[in-house]
């Protein structure tokens, strides 16, 4: 049964506290390991052998602290000689504080279990007030006993409570996790380089950025993937050439009768003038008809990207569409610089505007710059596609308009695709339909 903390299952839970990127969470893989492993290694020794080490440490000093107030005791007029003898031989340095009491102090901050230990023992073997300075010296530790007459003041030195192998072994692990973490990272990194750039290629070849082979780098596997991929480039540029030249061919060969056609028509003088120019008209839609399936099945793969100013390409299209009859008012802040396929885009712009142009009889175009995306408006006061059917005129050939070729909205959204962006089509604010496009910024 899957954890669920409040409509949240474990793994959404999980998902959303690891790290997003192949390379965070590759170190994570091998942190926690290190991590728990040194931690483990850290327990043993602390909670056994410091430990154990610790308390004999501690249970010495207060046994000895205890002799010399048990000296004391015995002999009260020779206090000076025996705090003299035992502080040369335990290392003491002791003070009596005559008709003093103990004074209260902050609680100790020493590292490690040794401040209770020594707590424990000199409670254990003194049996009357006392109290521990940690923090007075750097050098050593001070024990204040309460005595019948004062305060018996013993500065203990701080190397008779610790142990320097705990300090090593403490070095040791933090230095070796260091060390391995950071060639792991070393390693994962270059790894992980291999993966970002046949991410990036294939994203760039994708928006018709052609940027050539990529070397392959790092594990066999991603080698193995970088060089089938400069192969299916290879093979797509290929297809594209051919595809190309075929359709040129084509057109080609449909334009010839068509040449024909016209220069025949215009040699019948006994044919009404009228006639030959209804005539005329056809073989120009034709001509027009044929651009346009031309142009949408051979698509847009020779032109490259290139750093352009889309705010002038707008302005441009704008002006083409109102010498064609459409009334167009623009709100462009300039320049809007992207890297873009301009004459694919020009061409996308232009069937958005001359459908809209079509239907409505005011187009609003409007651009500006996004968090992730440059993003252009069209709004028009038309009478706007029914929910149902927008999704169905961005396939080929379909078309809400009797006369129109179905192809206007499909050319659209493949040169938008192919940018990386997305279209849209929305309700207008106050009526109408909004086109919306969204290109990476």
């Amino acid at each position: 049964m899957k954890l669920r903390v409040r409509g949240i299952s474990g793994d959404a839970l999980l998902r959303k506290f690891l790290p997003r990127g192949l390379f965070a969470r590759s170190l994570l893989i091998v942190l926690v390991p290190l991590v728990l492993l040194q931690a483990v290694a850290l327990q043993i020794f602390y909670g056994s052998h410091l430990d154990e080490l610790s308390r004999r440490l501690a249970g010495a000093v207060a046994g000895e602290v205890s002799f010399m107030i048990d000296q004391i005791d015995r002999s009260p007029t020779t206090r000076t000689q025996i705090i003299d003898e035992t502080d040369e031989h335990f290392a003491f340095t002791t003070t009596y504080l005559r008709y003093q009491t103990l004074r209260h102090l902050p609680p100790p901050d020493a590292p490690g279990p040794v401040d209770d230990d020594l707590a424990h023992e000199l409670h254990e073997d003194l049996h009357r007030p006392f109290n521990v300075a940690w923090n007075t010296a750097p050098a050593f530790i001070r024990i204040n006993v309460q005595m019948p007459g004062g305060v018996l003041r013993v500065d203990v030195p701080r190397k008779r409570l610790y142990i320097g192998t705990f300090y090593i072994f403490l070095v040791w692990l933090i230095s070796t996790s260091l060390i391995l973490f950071g060639i792991a990272a070393l390693f994962l990194r270059t790894q992980v380089r291999g993966i970002s750039r046949l991410a990036a290629a294939a994203e760039a070849f994708g928006m018709g950025r052609d940027q050539g082979p990529i070397k392959p780098e790092g594990a066999i596997e991603v080698r193995r993937a970088a060089t089938a991929f400069n192969r299916m480039q290879d093979r797509v540029r290929r297809f594209l050439a051919q595809r190309t030249t075929m359709l040129a061919g084509v057109s080609h060969d449909l334009r010839t009768p068509l040449t024909r056609l016209r220069l025949a028509l215009a040699m019948l003088p006994e044919t009404p003038a009228g006639e030959i120019r209804d005539m005329v008209a056809d073989i120009n839609e034709m001509e027009t008809l044929i651009a346009i399936y031309l142009s949408f099945a051979r698509g847009e793969g020779s032109e490259q990207a290139i750093a352009s100013d889309i705010a002038a390409l707008l302005e441009d299209v704008a002006a083409a569409a109102r010498r064609a009859g459409a009334a167009i008012i623009c709100d462009i802040p300039g320049p809007l610089m992207a890297t873009i396929r301009p004459e694919a885009l020009r061409r996308a712009i232009a069937n958005l505007l001359d459908n809209a142009r079509r239907h409505a009889s005011q187009i609003w175009l409007s651009a500006a710059f996004g968090p992730r995306h440059l993003r252009i408006i069209i709004d028009d006061n038309g009478p706007g596609i029914p929910l149902a059917q927008r999704e169905t005129l961005f396939r080929p050939f379909e078309s809400a308009d009797p006369g129109g070729t179905g192809l206007g909205l499909a050319i659209a959204r493949d040169i938008i695709g192919a940018h990386g962006g997305d279209i849209m089509l929305l309700d207008r604010p106050g009526g109408g339909l909004r086109v919306t496009i969204e290109l990476p910024a």
